[in-house]
């Protein structure tokens, strides 16, 4: 196997960390390893370092259990006993111009952060919405914890709207989790996720599970919504595929490292490491073309 990418020197990325010349960051890790602390420890991130740009879809991709969904949860600082951020940074570059020590935050100041700042999309909405109140209860949690003074009439207008947003009927509200489509579910939780208007959205495996037609009409949504309020995104798959669609950048992950990271055109046209060869060559044709797996809405 190749050596793990150096992002200070691969060719087409400028600086250190995969920052791209011209464009403002608002997400930088560096040299992130993640430890789950048991016998034997299983090291699931091994010194990641990557930049998120303002606006920008980074991809991450890689097989199930490389590490993708340890690190957005590190990144977010939501990992949980075993899991251990054994070192490294995360600084958020905040609009106000105030840098955030992420790792640093505690308590209040931290949970003032998530879904603020950042906010996550959950893999698995049904496990991520609560069973037992509406969507319109969960909504005006995120605002009760996070905008104090706003008005029950603000907060009924807020969640209307957010909900319209993402193409769900606003008569939804009053709905049970369970009482929406997989489509729908994963929909709400993008809501929730545009709530505060955060910078960052982290997305783990939004469409898993869901049928293709679902997935593009949600996929056509998120791209909507990041051209009209402008947050970056970080989109966790295994389908490398779909990133090639979608994707600013690419950051391809292998055993806890990243292996490559570089444009979505350039990891398509000219892909660096030998896994990344791998994965784009392990994808069946839909036009009977060796590699034409692009899939671009014309008819076969």
């Amino acid at each position: 196997m190749n050596a793990p990418l150096d992002l200070a020197t691969t060719p087409g990325i400028a600086g250190n960390f995969g920052v791209v010349a011209g464009q403002e960051p608002v997400l930088t890790a560096r040299n992130v390893s993640i430890t789950y602390e048991v016998e034997p420890p299983v090291h699931a991130v091994r010194n990641v370092s990557l930049t998120l740009h303002r606006g920008e879809i980074l991809g991450l991709a890689g097989e199930s259990g490389c590490g993708k969904s340890t690190l957005a949860y590190g990144v977010n600082q939501l990992l949980k006993p075993p899991a251990l951020m054994r070192s490294g940074d995360v600084i958020f570059h905040d609009q106000s111009g105030k840098d955030i020590d992420v790792v640093g935050l505690k308590g209040d100041a931290l949970r003032a952060f998530r879904w603020d700042k950042i906010s996550m999309v959950f893999q698995g909405a049904m496990n991520s919405l609560n069973p037992v109140i509406t969507v319109r209860s969960q909504l005006f949690d995120v605002f009760t914890t996070h905008r104090p003074g706003m008005s029950k009439k603000e907060k009924e207008e807020r969640s209307s709207e957010l909900l319209r947003q993402v193409g769900v009927d606003p008569s939804r509200l009053d709905s049970f989790a369970h009482q929406l489509s997989g489509g729908m579910r994963q929909r709400v939780m993008i809501a929730m996720a545009l709530a505060l208007n955060p910078q960052v959205m982290i997305m783990d495996e939004p469409t898993t599970a869901l049928d293709v037609v679902v997935q593009r009409g949600i996929l056509r949504e998120l791209m909507r919504l990041r051209e009209t309020f402008g947050f970056a995104v970080i989109f966790i798959t295994h389908d490398l595929p779909l990133l090639l669609e979608i994707s600013d950048r690419i950051a391809v992950m292998l055993r806890g490292e990243i292996v490559e990271l570089n444009t979505a055109a350039n990891i398509y046209a000219n892909p660096q490491h030998e896994y990344t060869q791998r994965l784009l060559g392990s994808f069946p044709s839909l036009t009977g073309d060796r590699g034409a797996f692009i899939r671009t809405g014309e008819a076969i």
